[in-house]
C-alpha cells in the first residue's frame, strides 16, 4: 500500500528540486503540480497554508517576487489581500508545499519534508549544493 504524496513544485527552484529528489529517494513517486502553470484555487491555497501551521504572510514568497513592490510588506495589509495577490500572481506562493497523510509542510529548508514522508530515507541524501541532509535509517 503506497501513500499519496503531492508537491507544489517549481522546477526552477533549487529548494523545490531538492525536496522532490528527497521524496523520490524515500521510494515515493509523488504527484507533481507545477503550481505556476496550474495554480491552486483560493480555498485550496488557504487550506494548505492553515494545514501547514503558517500564516498567509509566512507562506508568501517575499524574495525574488514583487511582494515589496506591491506594498504587501506593509503590516496593515490584510491576510485576505495577500491571499488575493498570491492567487493573481502565483509566484508569490512560497514553495514547495508538500502534502501527505502525515501533514502539510512548506519545505523550506527542503529537509522539512522528512517530517511528513511516509517512510524514512534509507541512504544518505546530498543536496544540489553538496550538503548532506540525511543518512541511514535514522533519517525521518
Amino acid at each position: 500500500m503506497s501513500e499519496t504524496v503531492t508537491i507544489w513544485h517549481n522546477p526552477a527552484c533549487g529548494t523545490s528540486r531538492n525536496t522532490l529528489a528527497m521524496i523520490r529517494a524515500a521510494g515515493v513517486e509523488p504527484t507533481v503540480v507545477e503550481y505556476l502553470k496550474t495554480p491552486p484555487g483560493r480555498a485550496e491555497l488557504a487550506k494548505a497554508i492553515a494545514d501547514s501551521g503558517l500564516t498567509v504572510r509566512e507562506a508568501a514568497r517575499t524574495k525574488g517576487s514583487p511582494f515589496e513592490d506591491l506594498g504587501l510588506n506593509d503590516p496593515s495589509v490584510s491576510d485576505d489581500a495577500i491571499l488575493d495577490a498570491m492567487l493573481e500572481r502565483p509566484m508569490l506562493i512560497n514553495r514547495p508545499f508538500v502534502f501527505t497523510a502525515r501533514g502539510v509542510r512548506l519545505c523550506r529548508p527542503s529537509e522539512v519534508v522528512l517530517e511528513i514522508l511516509p517512510k524514512p530515507l534509507e541512504h544518505a541524501f546530498v543536496k544540489e549544493d553538496g550538503e548532506v541532509v540525511a543518512s541511514g535509517r535514522g533519517a525521518g
